[in-house]
C-alpha cells in the first residue's frame, strides 16, 4: 500500500510549473523537478506518475490559476479596454525581471500539434484566453458584430509578444506594438 502524501501538492505543482516554465518539459529532468519542489524522485513519481504526468498536472494548474488569474483580475475592470491593454503591458513586466514568458506559449511552441495530451489544456488556456478577449470586446461594441475574429487577432498579438519576450526581443518595442494595436482598435470601436 503506497505511504499517504506528506507533503502540499499545490505548492509541489506551483515549482514544477516554474521549472518546466522555465526550461520547458525536454530541458526539465525529473533532478530539476527534485530541486525545484523539494521531493525525492519517489515522492513524485508515488505522487504524481512519471514526468509528463507532472507536467500535464503542472499545465493544467497553470491554466487553472495564473492563465484565468490574470484574465480575471485585468479584464474586470470598470473600463475594458484599459483592463485589456493593461493586461497585455504586463507582459513586459514579468516578476524577477525574467524573460521566460508563458507555460502555454512556451509548450505550444516546444511540443507542436503532436499527440501529447497536453495538447488538452494547451487549447483550453488558448480559448479561455480567446472567449475572455471576446466578451471584452463585445461589452465595448455590442453591436459590431462577431467580435471572434478580432479576439483571435488579439489572441496571436498576446502570443505572439510572449514568444518575442522569450527571445530577448526589446520590450520596449513590444511596448510600441501593444500601444499600436491598441491605439487602432479604440479607433475601430
Amino acid at each position: 500500500m503506497p505511504r499517504p502524501i506528506e507533503f502540499e501538492v499545490n505548492p509541489a505543482l506551483d515549482a514544477a510549473v516554474e521549472a518546466f516554465r522555465h526550461t520547458g518539459f525536454g530541458g526539465t529532468s525529473i533532478k530539476a523537478l527534485e530541486n525545484a519542489t523539494g521531493l525525492s524522485s519517489g515522492s513524485l513519481y508515488n505522487s504524481f506518475g512519471d514526468k509528463e504526468a507532472i507536467f500535464r498536472l503542472a499545465l493544467a494548474r497553470y491554466v487553472d490559476t495564473v492563465v484565468s488569474g490574470r484574465l480575471t483580475e485585468h479584464l474586470a475592470q470598470q473600463d475594458p479596454l484599459a483592463g485589456l491593454r493593461d493586461l497585455f503591458m504586463t507582459l513586459l513586466d514579468e516578476p524577477g525581471g525574467g524573460s521566460y514568458g508563458c507555460l502555454l506559449t512556451n509548450t505550444a511552441v516546444e511540443l507542436g500539434p503532436g499527440q501529447s495530451e497536453a495538447l488538452v489544456d494547451l487549447r483550453r488556456g488558448f480559448q479561455a484566453q480567446e472567449d475572455a478577449f471576446a466578451a471584452v470586446l463585445e461589452r465595448l461594441s455590442p453591436e459590431s458584430g462577431d467580435a471572434r475574429p478580432a479576439a483571435r487577432r488579439l489572441l496571436a498579438l498576446y502570443q505572439g509578444v510572449l514568444v518575442l519576450i522569450r527571445c530577448g526581443y526589446p520590450k520596449d518595442r513590444l511596448a510600441e506594438m501593444i500601444a499600436f494595436e491598441f491605439d487602432n482598435l479604440k479607433g475601430r470601436l
